[in-house]
C-alpha cells in the first residue's frame, strides 16, 4: 500500500445522527448519540397522545462531525 493512501484515509467521525421513533404511536424525531454507545432508549413527550412515551432507536442516518 501507498503512503498516499494512508495519509487521505478519512477517519469515523465519533457521533452518529439515529431516527427515534415512538413505541406508542409511531413519532419520530432525530437524535445524536456517539458511536460507539449502546442503543438509545428514552422516555420523550409524545406529541401524538399528549403523554410520555418510551422511543427506541430505530436506524443510523448519517455522520456527524
Amino acid at each position: 500500500m501507498f503512503l498516499t493512501n494512508v495519509l487521505l484515509k478519512k477517519a469515523k467521525s465519533k457521533r452518529i445522527m439515529v431516527l427515534m421513533e415512538s413505541v406508542v404511536s409511531g413519532h419520530q424525531f432525530n437524535a445524536i448519540r456517539e458511536r460507539l454507545a449502546d442503543k438509545l432508549e428514552l422516555i420523550r413527550f409524545d406529541p401524538y397522545i399528549q403523554h410520555e412515551s418510551i422511543y427506541k432507536e430505530r436506524k443510523k442516518i448519517r455522520s456527524m462531525k
